[in-house]
């Protein structure tokens, strides 16, 4: 599994574009991310909540790696902060296009979130 690239707007992954926010999983499975988790709690969703950092979380996950956005807007709430510390989940947050070549380099059992435009 390997992410390809990214523009404003869109993903690609494996040579499939994808024109949402993803979450690729421990199994490599990608899937819509759930932003309402989120932005029904902050009016937007670029502030990560405590549940859909829940949502996010695997079991055997030892680090996340999130895809801020093209300008780098997405942050964590400090309950989703704290949600990963207590999990011993490390989190890597990085403007997305930085963090698509984090995800592909790191041998890490990872979760990948990526935002898509701002």
């Amino acid at each position: 599994m390997k992410i390809d690239g990214t523009v404003f707007g869109a993903i690609t992954i494996d040579g499939k574009t994808y024109e949402h926010d993803v979450v690729v999983r421990l199994s490599g499975e990608v899937v819509k991310r759930k932003k309402k988790l989120s932005k029904r709690l902050y009016g937007t969703s670029h502030v990560l909540s405590e549940d859909e950092a829940k949502f996010l979380f695997e079991k055997g996950c030892d680090q996340v790696v999130i895809g801020s956005g093209q300008m780098d807007h997405v942050r964590l709430s400090p309950e989703a902060e704290a949600y990963f510390e207590k999990k011993g989940c490390k989190v890597l947050l990085e403007p997305t296009p930085e963090a698509i070549q984090t995800f592909n380099r790191s041998r890490e059992k990872r979760i990948g979130l990526f935002h898509v435009t701002c």
